[in-house]
C-alpha cells in the first residue's frame, strides 16, 4: 500500500535539501527560495508541476513504478533513498547491479558540472542513460534510441549508419573490441544475462560479429585517442576519460582535446552550435 502521507514528507524535505548547483541548474541572482522549487523538481522529474505538487500534498494518485524512478532520478537519490521513494509509494524497488539504470548521485554531480564538454554516462552495454548538452551534439541525442538499438554493440553490427563517424580504417579494430567486449561480460554476467541475450541475438543477425564471436577473443580495448567524423565540423581526435560506478556497472566517458588544437577549436565551435544543422 502506498504510504501517501510518508511519501509526501520525504519528497518535499528532499527538495528543500537540494540546492539549484547540486542538480546543474543555476542560483540565479534574486533567488531566495530555500532549496529546489517544485516546478525546477517537476522538470528535473520528466512530469508537470501539478502532478509533483500534489504527491507532496499527498493528494494525487499512486505514482507508477516509471514515474517513481523518474523521480528518484530527478531528486538525484542514492539507491537506498531509491529503494525508499519505492516501498513509500508501494512498489517494490528495482534490482541493483549491472541491469539498474538507477543513476548514481556522484556520477550525476559530475556530469551535471561538464555542460561545455562531451560527456555521457552509460551501462557496460553501452546504452546511454544521460548525456551533456555537448555529448549530445557530438554523439546525437540518445533519447531518440529504444530497445535494443540503445546499446551501441547492437547498433554496430546491425545498422551501417552506426559506423558512419569512426573513420573506415579503424571499423575492423572497433568490431573486434565490442565482440571481445561482450565475450568477457557474458563470462562475467552468465548464460542468462542480458549479456548473453545480446550476443545470441548478434550471432543469429550479423555474419561479422558471428565470426568475431567464434574467434574468442578477449582483453581488447579501444585506441587511447578517438577519432570522429562529425557532419558539420568535420574530423575530430578526442581522448575518452572514463570513470567507472562499480556498484553499478555505468561508466561517464568524457571526450577532451588537447588544448590549442584544430580539434579543440572545433569543439569550442560545437559549443556555439549545438545540435543544428548548419546547411
Amino acid at each position: 500500500m502506498i504510504d501517501r502521507e510518508g511519501l509526501a514528507d520525504f519528497l518535499r524535505r528532499r527538495r528543500e535539501s537540494l540546492q539549484p548547483e547540486d542538480v546543474g541548474l543555476s542560483r540565479g541572482p534574486r533567488r531566495r527560495t530555500g532549496g529546489l522549487r517544485r516546478e525546477e523538481v517537476a522538470a528535473l522529474c520528466h512530469m508537470s508541476t501539478d502532478y509533483y505538487a500534489r504527491l507532496e500534498r499527498a493528494t494525487g494518485p499512486q505514482p507508477s513504478e516509471q514515474m517513481i524512478a523518474a523521480i528518484a532520478q530527478g531528486l538525484h537519490l542514492s539507491l537506498d533513498e531509491r529503494d525508499h521513494v519505492f516501498r513509500l509509494a508501494g512498489h517494490n524497488p528495482p534490482a541493483r547491479g549491472p541491469s539498474s539504470e538507477h543513476i548514481s548521485p556522484g556520477l550525476l554531480r559530475i556530469l551535471d558540472r561538464l555542460p561545455d564538454t562531451p560527456a555521457e554516462i552509460v551501462t557496460e552495454l553501452g546504452e546511454t542513460l544521460r548525456q551533456s548538452p555537448l555529448g549530445v551534439a557530438l554523439l546525437g541525442d540518445a533519447r531518440h534510441r529504444e530497445g535494443l538499438d540503445r546499446s551501441i554493440g547492437y547498433r554496430w553490427f546491425t545498422d551501417p549508419q552506426a559506423r558512419a563517424p569512426y573513420p573506415p580504417d579503424e571499423r575492423r579494430m572497433l568490431s573486434r573490441v565490442y565482440a571481445a567486449g561482450l565475450r568477457e561480460l557474458v563470462t562475467v554476467r552468465g548464460p542468462e544475462s542480458r549479456p548473453a541475450y545480446l550476443a545470441g541475438l548478434l550471432v543469429a543477425e550479423s555474419t561479422e560479429f558471428r565470426e568475431l564471436w567464434d574467434a574468442h577473443e578477449v582483453g581488447l580495448r579501444p585506441p587511447d585517442v578517438k577519432r570522429f567524423h562529425h557532419p558539420e565540423v568535420g574530423a575530430l581526435e578526442l581522448h575518452c576519460q572514463t570513470l567507472l560506478d562499480p556498484e553499478q556497472s555505468h561508466r561517464l566517458l568524457v571526450y577532451t582535446a588537447a588544448p590549442g588544437s584544430e580539434s579543440y577549436e572545433k569543439l569550442q565551435l560545437l559549443a556555439v552550435i549545438g545540435s543544428q544543422t548548419l546547411r
